[in-house]
């Protein structure tokens, strides 16, 4: 008896997961707007370790190749190159305390490539990670 009580759990289990899966995805809200966005990286598990620590992000593996990311609000992946290009938009990140998110960049392992300045509406620096991909971070303060 006990046996067909966990053998019908988990068939409910698989029926309710794989009826969760044919929804479709509404994306309505998210039309026009940056969904996702990837970048390059020579080294994934350094450069997913330098923004796991720097920034908290939480990321999720497909293979040795790939790593996708959430920062809390963004998603996006960092995919394996052979070199990454200069050049291009400048992803710029937000942070309440610039100072003390300087400090965990250096601490990750990244390089400040420009140092704090103030630019109208606040300061902000730039800095590379360990793949040579160049971002911001920027604050009112």
């Amino acid at each position: 008896m006990r046996i067909i009580v966990i053998a019908a759990a988990l068939l409910a289990s698989t029926l309710a997961s794989a009826q969760q899966e044919q929804k479709p995805v509404d994306n309505r809200a998210n039309d026009r707007r940056i969904d996702y966005i990837e970048f390059p990286a020579t080294d994934v598990a350094k450069t997913k370790a330098f923004y796991q620590q720097a920034f908290g992000w939480k990321f999720t593996d497909y293979g040795p190749d790939y790593t996708s990311f959430e920062d809390g609000r963004l998603s996006g992946g960092f995919s394996k190159e052979g070199k990454v290009a200069q050049g291009g938009p400048l992803v710029v990140l937000y942070a309440s305390d610039l100072a003390a998110t300087e400090k965990k960049v250096r601490d990750a392992g990244g390089v400040i490539v420009k140092d704090a300045f103030p630019f109208p509406g606040g300061r902000r620096f730039h800095f590379s990670d360990p793949s040579g991909n160049v971002l911001a971070v920027w604050s009112e303060k």
